[in-house]
């Protein structure tokens, strides 16, 4: 994204450049950074119990994924953005054998948003017992989490069921989470009271966390703005400035689509949250993306083989191609520099109409403002 993404570029450049390498994750082949990262990081996994009646929690998560990346996007540490890594973990789901204790890991740490919305939008429930402590000591020895104190670290667990089942007793899986600078936050999906009273509490204190209770099955009221139009229509125009190169880069431009899509069906607020996202530095897709993987090496793009390229640029010549690639990375910045001032003025519009209305206890009033305060106790403005 030109200019505007440099910054979080540069993370990835400078990565390269210390010893540092950028892998792919082996499951889902998505960059991850995994050494000597400059940049201040905030990881997050989230752990969801998709036992039969879990359909709400899902729900919720779906629509407001894109409103967390948003918000810990919008932090600052040492004056820099931070690498948002997220990794998706699910639980109590009898579709997952007993012998690996209904868990599955979905997605492993990774700053490729699209694969964890692909991956969340495919998540099914199925009745099982849900073992609270087991998922946390599966996500805490089998992540990589960063070595850097520094760094915020957090696990997200919610459920509805006692804490207090399985085979790994939850106190166990908090003492490993500590060892290694992790918090744990818990979301019971239900009754306050019946939270604490079935451990979920008692699993936020011994994990230094913070114990939230929320309603599944509610909703808050979309204010609509006058606004809302015209970021969606820019977000057309942004889809339009990506070209996919190699083996997978049209595959990746369709996920793209399909996640606006899947964005789409949770709402126009979802809609909107997405597209703020895609025109921030946290939406990187420099391995399959030619704007982004030219501002992170634009020797290789110059000089890539021509049947790895998109048709638009398969003929040209380097210095062709440069121009070509450098006009649309002017036009993406201009497309999010337009998203973020009208995102700016459709947030004030809605915080003033919602002032007198009561807010529903959802993901989005509940976690998303006990996250940030946790990244405040990490130094991040």
């Amino acid at each position: 994204m030109g200019s505007l993404k440099r910054l979080g570029l540069a993370c990835l450049s400078t990565l390269m450049l210390s010893g540092g390498v950028i892998l792919p994750a082996s499951a889902h082949e998505v960059p991850v950074c995994v050494k000597n990262c400059p940049a201040p990081r905030i990881q997050i996994a989230l752990l969801l119990d998709t036992s039969n009646s879990m359909d709400g929690l899902i729900d919720q998560t779906k629509s407001q994924l894109w409103m967390l990346v948003n918000e810990l996007g919008e932090t600052r540490k040492n004056q820099m953005t931070p690498v948002i890594e997220l990794a998706l973990y699910e639980y109590g789901n009898t579709n997952i054998p007993v012998s690996r204790g209904y868990i599955r890991e979905v997605m492993s740490l990774t700053t490729d948003l699209d694969a964890v919305s692909e991956q969340l939008f495919a998540l099914s429930t199925k009745g099982g017992q849900e073992y609270a402590g087991q998922v946390i000591s599966t996500a805490v020895g089998n992540l990589e989490w960063s070595q850097d104190p520094a760094d915020m670290k957090l696990i997200i667990i919610a459920g509805n069921e006692p804490f207090t089942q399985g085979p790994v007793d939850f106190r166990t899986a908090c003492e490993q989470a500590r060892n290694r600078g992790i918090l744990i936050d818990t979301i019971h999906c239900g009754d306050e009271k019946v939270g604490i009273d079935t451990d979920w509490r008692a699993g936020a204190d011994c994990g230094g966390g913070i114990y939230m209770t929320i309603d599944q099955d509610d909703v808050n009221e979309f204010i609509a703005s006058p606004y809302d139009d015209k970021i969606l229509e820019l977000n057309e125009a942004l889809n339009k400035t990506y070209l996919g190169y190699g083996a997978r880069g049209s595959a990746m431009q369709e996920r793209l689509v399909q996640q606006d899509q899947n964005a789409a069906s949770m709402g126009v607020s979802s809609q909107i949250a997405r597209s703020k996202t895609k025109s921030s530095v946290q939406y990187r897709n420099e391995y399959w993306d030619v704007v982004d993987a030219y501002e992170l090496n634009s020797e290789r793009i110059l000089n890539m083989d021509s049947a790895q390229l998109p048709e638009e640029l398969k003929d040209l010549s380097p210095e062709e191609r440069a121009a070509f690639i450098e006009q649309k990375s002017a036009e993406r910045d201009k497309i999010a520099l337009e998203i973020a001032h009208l995102e700016r003025q459709r947030t004030e519009f809605v915080s003033n109409k919602r002032k007198d209305k009561a807010f529903a206890k959802t993901l989005e009033q509940v976690v998303v403002s006990a996250v940030k305060r946790q990244a405040m106790d990490f130094g991040f403005e």
